[in-house]
């Protein structure tokens, strides 16, 4: 309810605009409104102010809704006043004016009360409702108008803004539009304004508004209401009454008493006189008598209520003004001690208000200040008042000091006295360091316009003309020198701490006190301006300021030779000086010059000079930079100071010229340029400052002159003192600074030293060369001069005092020396990057091999060089020189980054040894950083410059550098080529041609292409030199880094030119094509450091042609193929035959492939056909291309027909799947397009029937070139290994006569070696033979006969065999070097044993042994397959005579899949590093071991138990399971092999031997699923259960290391398969068995819980961000997604094989879906072991996202599969019935026994089983209350405790019932028949109170009560 502070708030309180009309009213009608009291009451009764007519009955008359409305207005709660208001609102818009009349005296009554409402919505809403009221009834409201004008006029001033204005609206509306005075008869009112309609409608209603006001003023909080209203409310509503009351009084008199009487020129005047003669003598007479019944209203000054002080101070300024005999004799002390002494007052709200009342008082009763004690009454407060800064009101208090001074008498005034506590009072009060900005101004134009009011007006108060001048000398004296300069002068002393300044008053005080600048700079201003006053007012006066000004600087200046200081500050009298410089040229004033600066100069030159104050000279330099410098030299000289005899001059005028110069020349210039020390660069400042352009060159010269002498001088003297260099460097640097503000100063002509070419003089330039020529030592300056000369240090500073000829010839002995620096670098490619720069810098052996010296002088050169960088950017007519320096510093900053990368191979001699060569190559390092934006600015001639000498440089460190590390070596070289391209490309054109350069020709690049023919014709490589070059690999490496970096699509493709060049001058010559011949270059280099073509180069070819059009690139891969094939066909006879019968892969398949072209030209083309890059159709095209090749005019083309097998290999695929598509569609004949289909079905017959010709394979000899037909022929089978039951898909589908031609030639080989190979045993016949029996097994197998079979069989087995044979062989071997050697200490030595022993030399075994293994893989495929209702026996295959065979090859797949694992398992018994060379081994031959895994993997479980047994009889020291353990947590794993290990591990036989070992699982056996209670326990709570030493260690320790691995590291992963084979093999196990029951309570006591907290370390990051994302209904994340699937399916399947098949390659997404598996089966299987874990956590973020995944994805699936179990279980008991409720997840059990019962209620929460099962009994028969507890308490142990699934719990709970019945005794410590939790009976009995107990809760008791007694009698147990 406050109101606004200030005259902002008066003024929105005030009448604004109209005047309202008045209505007649009868007088009896008036006289009931005149007796009405505040708000509608008298005493507690309450009227109706209406007409009192006969059928005027507003309460019969009132509508019954909005009677309603109008009652509920009477209620407290203002809510439902406001819904009151606004549902009146609505209805008075809806009903007519007449409806709306009758409410008029009742909606009065409540008006009034309303407007008095402590919520100020509710004000605000009754206002509008008053509008919308008088819009309805309009000129019906006439006769209430008196009534409700108090109110109305009342409200105007409410406290509250938006209440105001709402109350001036509803008046304003009633005025303005219905004109009630119309009803008396004034129709001429109508053209009357708005504030006469207003002011009308006052004078009518005066007495009322008057009796409503003094009503209001005799309120009390006590009757303000007659609610129950809290007293703090009732005191806020009475000062807002007050306050309100008091504005409206004071508003109402300053309207009516001072209206106008007369208004000429309307008919009426003389009645209207009357009525504002009346009003104005009746607002008198009421404001007199209220102003006699309040005590002048002086009471409600000591309100504690700001607001109510305000108005009362407003209302006695309307007394003052319009009533002032009412301040008579009687009361005037009183008002005038009340009134003057005000400023006790301390709301700054009030000050407007009692300024104005003060103010008007002193003016209209200067006699009062006679009545009271002024000093006491008045002043004492006043001083106080400013001495506080006016309690916070500045901006009111500050403007009205002066209006004040000047109202008070003169007799009231005490002299000096008073204006000095004034001013320092007001001095006290002002705050100087946290006053807002606008306050501080006030506060000094206040303080300025006192003073200079004092001064003006001392004749009021002083007697005569001398004291007079007394009064103004003391005033500034004591007031402007020792309060206002002092203080300013504080600054010194708070700076100078050694100051002796003597200090004064505050200024002491706050000496330590640091001024806003903004206080300083205002103070400063308020001093100049009073300077500026007294001077206009009498000159004199402005003597006594000035010669204390002079004290204060000669002090200054004397206090160096007395306290030694080394400095002294100045900084304050300096802008003292700026301020009035700044005054003097606004007004255009001369004083400052002639009586406050020129003395002082005058005075202390000499003393400035002779002690060399760094302050006095830049008081010097300040003066003349404002003053002028002949004018400042007149002034110091005019007193015959001068050394020369010239006439005398004003003080005022300029010196004459020639006697200017000759004091410039004789005593500046040497004083100036004197030495080097802390006063140096202030003399400097000086010494440019006194330039004069009518003589500037002279004055130059003379500089020069002197210091270039003074230069000499020392040389000459063999000094090495550079200080006087130093000196003109900070000269040049200044003058250069004075060039740039010539410049500014005069743009449109060029006066003297506006231009550099001013400055030049050819002593300097001479000097200038000649330093920088100098050698070793060189002067600490020396570098500085010759940068200050040069310029060039910043981009705006470009000025030189030297000439372009000077420049060049300095900078081309900085380049000679940075290339001495470059020759004696320790990298090769460094010092040959010399040879790069022209012969005139390459000629500096520089006289000197002296390392040191070569080291300065590069210090020295990079220092001119960082001094002037952009000087070197205006040498645009030397580009080459511009580049050579700027290509050497890149240089130098390279051999930085080379020597970091091999600091750590150097020791700590060597390493001192170049510290000071590396301190300069850091330096250009750290100085190329700073500038890496620059270079683009420098022009395309020389950034084409540096770039060719770096490419260069680049190439050279490629090719010749041997000191660094490949790795390193390679990333180095591609970071400097991306600076090269950052920083000197500015478009896509420079960087091309920049990579032109970069790849083009040289002696060791391209090794294998001809850039220029882009094709094989121009290789210059003979067979003999094609050695992999060091340099060449190395390059490769760049370019693959630079591909990574930049994009293929930059450097080979450059694709990227989509604008022109920005220089048109390169556009004619800009011609950039694609790099198709480095694709090829880097294809054919195949591997290089950090990378190779299938891991790094070839996906990025991948992605870039994916990314784009085909047409984009489409040449560029045309390109690419015909530059490889080409190359292919010239080395073909070196090509040896490499056939691959799968689809092929990037790895070990294109490295049997030794030929680079060929081996390039089929993993491109592989690649793009793989990648759907290419399609069938283009396959086609290169078929026919390929074909046509075969034959030069009828010679076969034996190159051609060597590399045609590899190509078709990936070539034939793609053509069978356009086969295949042909097949299933036609063409627009309606015919299939068989076109290119039958012309290579026509091919390959042709090279069949050619084959038929040969000889068979056992007549083979070798010379003969059959192979290379054979090959190409078997190419154009490909048959795909796809898993499942099919391991070999056909991809081609050929016809009957093609399929008779490989039969014939499959039995032409047959025919004639019999049965027996022995015939030939060259190992190429034998992998000839098997490749045809894998395709013709493939194709032909229905047109097989018996013979047929028996070959085939017969070969694969001794194939299989011979390779058993082998493995066997090394298996053996690695036992004995492990057994013999293992106390052996020299582990290298057994590395290489091992390493020998593993390595095959006759890779032809393992590839006829990897073909035999497709073969009989394909073979099983084709037996599962057969249907065995199909009775015809055509085809031998269908016999049983094989199935033996069958076995035995199978067996002896199997034994080769133990024998490697054997290896494993007993080198890993010795090291980690002898498993790894075992497991090495295998990636040498891995399609050769996945096709194994592959036929393991369908192995059936006979086969595989013969197999071990086989292995164990081995007698090697590790046995099958430690094979199948050493494969699947193999060092370097291969994913099939540990799929095929996993499930042979977790299925039967072998699954109890991988889970217990041999020992316990014998004993694990179990022969059915019925419940077997133990027969034997002990104390040991794991029962002596014990898993295999593989398998332990991982489940009970690995976890603790595991938790701070990485997401996919190798030992998270065997920790996951450990718990899969543990859960699998636990799964497998019938409930509530023995072995079952072992292992679960092995699980909960040495299982390592932290797995659960691994398996939740893969979903917890994404849970989390949903959580914060909060995506319910959106997309899950991938990892959650993929997780949330796999628990559902192992809760549903029980087990987690499907997630171990789909585990690789291993990746975060598949990690986390296993770990998802694994969580699931765990839920389901160990409900219990993940409660307990759960229960363990502590943190409730983590725990909350694991229970609501679980809730999510987990738990409805488990809860669903555990009511089925329990619904399905069988029972069988007739006492005992389970029933099952799925909608709402309960189990109810019933139990009864012969008259008693039980039925219990199981509730599975919904995070079940994170959350405990709910157990409740609803109703029991015959049971007493305590065994009903017990009985429920026992259903909740079991199945909260139960490791399995419920209805296990429940037929246990269910037993342990029975027992109790049949009388077995409870368990006295669990009070169970049955423990919970591993279901033994109690079996330890006490030999001396005979109680048995549980063996587990016997153990437990034992732990902890650390004791070994009776729980009961506490006997020895």
């Amino acid at each position: 309810m406050g109101r606004q502070k200030g005259d902002g708030a008066r003024s929105k309180a005030r009448p604004s605009s109209s005047s309202l009309a008045a209505s007649l009213l009868p007088s009896s009608s008036a006289a009931a409104a005149a007796s009405v009291g505040f708000g509608g009451y008298v005493g507690s009764s309450r009227l109706d102010s209406s007409l009192s007519t006969e059928d005027s009955n507003p309460l019969l008359d009132i509508d019954s809704e909005v009677a309603q409305h109008l009652k509920r207005l009477a209620r407290k709660d203002p809510t439902t006043k406001l819904k009151a208001l606004a549902s009146l609102s609505t209805l008075l818009k809806q009903k007519s004016g007449k409806e709306i009349v009758p409410i008029i005296p009742q909606w009065a009554f409540e008006y009034k009360k309303l407007l008095l409402d402590y919520n100020r919505e509710v004000r605000r809403a009754t206002h509008e409702t008053m509008t919308n009221l008088v819009t309805a009834v309009g000129r019906d409201l006439a006769p209430h108008l008196k009534s409700l004008m108090g109110p109305w006029w009342f409200s105007q001033f409410d406290p509250s803004s938006e209440v105001s204005q709402a109350a001036k609206l509803s008046l304003q509306f009633y005025l303005f539009i219905y004109l009630i005075i119309d009803s008396f008869g004034c129709k001429q009112q109508a053209a009357f304004p708005a504030q006469e309609k207003r002011l009308d409608a006052l004078i009518l209603c005066t007495t009322e508004i008057f009796m409503y006001l003094e009503e209001n003023l005799k309120l009390t909080p006590q009757n303000l209401s007659d609610k129950a209203v809290a007293l703090d409310e009732l005191q806020e509503m009475h000062q807002q009454v007050i306050s309100s009351s008091l504005l409206a009084l004071a508003t109402l008199l300053d309207v009516l008493v001072s209206v106008q009487i007369e208004r000429p020129g309307f008919e009426n005047l003389s009645a209207e006189q009357k009525r504002a003669s009346k009003a104005k003598a009746t607002a008198i007479s009421f404001a007199e008598k209220l102003f006699s019944a309040h005590k002048y209203f002086l009471e409600f000054l000591k309100s504690q209520s700001p607001p109510v002080r305000s108005a009362t101070y407003t209302v006695l300024k309307s007394f003052i003004n319009h009533i002032p005999q009412a301040f008579d004799g009687g009361n005037m002390k009183t008002l005038a001690t009340a009134i003057l002494g005000a400023f006790q007052e301390r709301d700054p709200a009030c000050h407007s208000s009692m300024w104005d009342a003060i103010l008007l008082f002193s003016k209209r009763f200067p006699d009062s200040w006679t009545t009271l004690n002024v000093q006491k009454s008045v002043f004492n407060r006043f001083w106080s008042f400013i001495r506080n800064g006016c309690f916070g009101s500045q901006q009111v208090s500050y403007p009205a000091l002066v209006l004040f001074l000047d109202s008070i008498p003169s007799k009231a005034f005490s002299g000096d006295k008073f204006f000095l506590d004034f001013f320092h009072n007001l001095w006290a009060g002002r705050n100087p360091v946290h006053s807002p900005n606008v306050d501080r101004l006030a506060f000094f134009r206040a303080f300025k316009e006192c003073f200079f009011w004092g001064l003006c007006n001392a004749s009021r108060f002083c007697d005569s003309v001398d004291s007079v001048s007394h009064f103004r000398t003391t005033l500034i004296n004591d007031i402007l020198v020792k309060l206002l300069w002092q203080d300013y002068l504080s600054y010194v002393s708070s700076k100078d701490q050694g100051s002796d300044q003597p200090l004064s008053g505050k200024a002491t005080e706050m000496q330590n006190i640091k001024y806003p600048i903004s206080y300083l700079q205002e103070l400063g201003k308020c001093i100049v301006e009073i300077l500026s006053g007294i001077y206009s007012l009498e000159e004199d006066l402005l003597s006594l300021f000035c010669v204390v000004f002079q004290e204060a600087c000669e002090g200054l200046f004397q206090q160096k030779a007395t306290t030694e200081q080394p400095t002294l500050n100045i900084e304050p009298i300096i802008k003292f000086l700026f301020l009035v410089d700044q005054h003097a040229k606004q007004k255009g004033e001369s004083w400052p010059l002639l009586h406050l600066v020129g003395p002082v100069l005058t005075k202390c030159f000499p003393l400035v000079r002779s002690l060399d104050s760094a302050d006095g000279v830049r008081l010097l330099y300040i003066s003349v930079s404002i003053f002028g410098a002949r004018k400042v030299l007149q002034a110091i000289f005019s007193n015959n100071n001068a050394p020369f005899c010239g006439p005398p001059c004003e003080k005022d005028s300029e010196m004459k010229l020639e006697y200017f110069l000759q004091v410039y020349k004789e005593t500046f210039v040497p004083w100036c340029l004197r030495g080097h020390n802390c006063t140096t660069s202030a003399r400097l400042d000086l010494l440019l400052a006194l330039l004069d352009d009518e003589c500037f060159s002279k004055q130059w010269h003379a500089i020069i002159t002197y210091a270039i002498d003074l230069v000499n001088s020392k040389i000459y003297s063999g000094s090495t003192d550079s200080n006087h260099l130093a000196v003109l460097g900070m000269l040049f640097d200044k003058a250069r600074n004075e060039i740039r503000i010539r410049k500014v100063e005069e743009d449109s002509f060029h006066p003297p030293g506006s231009l550099p070419d001013h400055w030049h003089h050819e002593l300097l330039e001479a000097t200038a060369v000649s330093v920088a020529f100098s050698l070793p030592p060189f002067g600490t300056s020396d570098a500085q001069f010759v940068c200050s000369v040069l310029g060039g240090a910043t981009d705006g500073n470009l000025d030189s005092f030297v000439s372009r000829k000077s420049m060049t010839l300095i900078f081309r002995e900085v380049l000679r020396k940075l290339v001495s620096f470059i020759l004696d670098s320790s990298f090769s490619s460094v010092k040959q990057a010399s040879a790069l720069f022209d012969s005139e810098e390459n000629c500096l052996g520089l006289d000197s091999k002296n390392t040191a010296n070569v080291v300065d002088m590069a210090r020295f050169a990079l220092q001119i060089v960082e001094g002037s960088f952009f000087c070197l950017r205006a040498l645009d007519g030397e580009s080459g020189l511009v580049s050579s320096i700027s290509a050497a510093v890149f240089i130098i900053d390279w051999e930085f980054r080379m020597s970091v990368a091999v600091e750590d191979a150097l020791d700590d001699e060597s390493r001192k040894k170049i510290k000071a060569r590396m301190d300069i190559c850091e330096s250009a390092h750290s100085y190329l950083s700073n500038i890496s934006n620059l270079w683009k600015s420098f022009s395309g001639d020389v950034r084409k410059g540096i770039r060719s000498i770096l490419i260069c440089t680049i190439r050279l460190a490629i090719f010749r550098e041997d000191k660094l590390d490949n790795k390193k070596f390679a990333s180095l070289c591609c970071m400097m080529m991306t600076d090269v391209l950052e920083r000197l490309c500015q478009d896509q054109y420079e960087e091309q041609n920049l990579l032109d350069n970069l790849l083009s020709k040289g002696d060791m690049w391209p090794w294998w292409i001809t850039p220029e023919l882009n094709s094989m014709e121009g290789l210059s490589k003979s067979d003999t030199e094609r050695i992999y070059a060091y340099g060449n690999y190395k390059f490769v490496s760049l370019i693959d880094k630079l591909i990574y970096k930049l994009g293929l699509h930059k450097v080979i493709a450059c694709d990227d030119l989509d604008i022109l060049p920005l220089s048109t001058k390169d556009s004619a010559n800009t011609k950039v094509t694609s790099r198709a011949w480095v694709v090829a270059e880097v294809l054919c280099t195949w591997k290089w450091p950090e990378g190779s073509a299938a891991t790094s180069f070839l996906p990025q070819l991948v992605s870039f042609a994916k990314s784009r059009n085909y047409s984009s690139y489409g040449s560029i891969l045309d390109s690419v193929f015909s530059i490889l094939f080409d190359g292919a066909l010239i080395y073909g006879e070196n090509c040896s035959q490499s056939l691959l019968h799968v689809w092929p892969t990037l790895g070990e398949d294109m490295e049997d492939i030794e030929e680079p072209f060929l081996r390039g030209l089929v993993s491109f083309l592989f690649t793009l056909l793989k990648e759907n890059i290419w399609g069938p159709e283009k396959a086609m095209a290169l078929f026919q291309l390929l074909v046509d090749k075969l034959f030069i005019g009828e010679a076969v083309n034996s190159n051609c027909l060597r590399i045609l097998p590899s190509i078709l290999c990936v070539l034939v695929p793609t053509l069978c799947q356009r086969s295949i598509r042909s097949s299933e569609c036609t063409n627009k004949d309606g015919k299939p397009d068989l076109l290119n289909e039958n012309q290579m079905r026509d091919a390959v017959k042709s090279w069949i029937q050619r084959i038929l010709l040969f000889p068979p394979l056992v007549t083979w000899q070798t010379g003969q070139d059959m192979e290379e037909w054979f090959h190409l022929v078997f190419s154009c089978y490909p048959l795909k290994a796809t898993g499942g039951n099919e391991i070999m898909k056909l991809d081609r589908d050929i016809d009957h006569e093609e399929r008779v031609l490989l039969l014939n030639l499959f039995r032409k080989q047959r025919n004639e070696s019999g049965i027996s190979i022995a015939a030939n045993q060259l190992p190429m016949v034998q992998i000839l033979l098997s490749k045809l029996m894998v395709i013709c097994l493939g194709y032909c197998w229905r047109e097989f006969d018996e013979e047929d079979w028996e070959f085939l069989f017969f070969h694969l087995r001794c194939w299989i065999e011979s390779a058993v044979l082998v493995m066997e062989e090394v298996a053996e071997n690695v036992n004995e070097i492990v057994t013999e050697h293992s106390s052996s200490d020299n582990a290298d030595l057994i590395h290489k044993k091992l390493k020998e022993s593993v390595l095959i030399s006759d890779n032809s075994l393992i590839n006829i042994s990897k073909n035999s293994v497709f073969s009989f893989s394909f073979l099983c495929g084709l037996l599962e397959l057969q249907p065995t209702e199909d009775t015809d026996n055509l085809n031998p295959l269908r016999t049983e005579r094989w199935d033996p065979i069958k076995n035995q090859i199978l067996e002896s797949i199997l034994r080769l899949f133990f024998s490697t694992g054997i290896a494993e398992a007993i080198a890993g018994s010795y090291s980690f590093e002898a498993a790894s060379i075992i497991s090495a081994s295998r990636f040498y031959h891995r399609s050769f071991w996945e096709s194994v895994a592959s036929s393991v993997l369908k192995s059936p479980p006979h086969t595989r138990d013969e197999a071990a047994k086989s292995i164990k009889l081995w007698g090697l020291s590790k046995g099958p399971i430690s094979s199948l353990y050493a494969i699947l947590f193999s060092s370097r794993p291969m994913p099939s092999l540990q799929l095929a290990a996993f499930a042979v591990l977790s299925t039967e036989p072998v699954s109890k031997l991988a889970v217990f070992g041999e020992g316990i699982a014998a004993c694990s056996e179990v022969d059915s699923n019925t419940y077997q209670e133990p027969i034997k326990l002990d104390l040991s709570p794991e029962e002596n259960i014990h898993l295999t030493k593989e398998l332990s260690y991982i489940i009970e320790k690995l976890p603790y290391d595991v938790l701070d691995m990485d997401l996919v590291a190798e030992q998270r992963v065997h920790l996951f398969l450990a718990w899969s084979l543990l859960l699998s093999h636990l799964s497998s196990l019938p409930s509530l068995s023995n072995p079952r029951e072992r292992l679960v309570q092995y699980i909960q006591n040495s299982a390592n819980p932290l797995i659960l907290d691994c398996l939740f370390q893969h979903l917890l990051s994404d849970l989390s961000l949903m959580h914060v994302l909060k995506k319910k209904d959106g997309e899950l994340p991938n990892v959650i997604s993929e997780a949330a699937t796999a628990a559902k399916c192992s809760i549903t399947s029980g087990s987690v094989l499907f997630s171990v098949e789909s585990l690789w390659p291993i990746d975060p997404v598949k990690m986390a879906a296993f770990a998802g598996a694994i969580y699931g089966l765990m839920l389901r299987l160990l409900p219990a072991y993940v409660w307990g874990w759960f229960s363990d956590l502590r943190d409730r973020s983590t725990s909350s996202m694991i229970e609501s995944f679980t809730r999510t994805w987990c738990s409805p699936p488990l809860v669903a599969n555990e009511l089925s179990l329990i619904k399905t279980a069988n029972f069988a008991d007739e006492n005992f019935s389970v029933s099952v409720s799925k909608s709402a997840n309960e189990v109810v059990a019933t139990y009864t026994k012969d008259e008693t019962g039980m039925d219990l209620i199981i509730r599975l929460p919904a995070s079940y089983p994170l959350r405990p099962v709910d157990v409740d009994c609803m109703r029991s028969l015959g049971i007493s209350e305590v065994k009903q507890r017990k009985w429920l308490m026992s259903m909740m142990m079991f199945v909260r405790n139960q490791n399995g699934a419920l209805a296990e719990a429940i037929r246990v709970w269910k037993r342990n019932f029975d027992k109790e019945f049949e009388g077995v005794e409870e368990c006295p410590i669990c009070y169970s028949v049955i423990h919970t939790v591993n279901h033994s009976l109690p079996r330890l009995a006490c030999k001396t109170c005979k109680h048995k107990f549980h063996a587990a809760c016997l153990y437990k008791w034992f732990s902890t009560s650390h004791k070994s007694s009776c729980p009961l009698c506490q006997s020895p147990f």
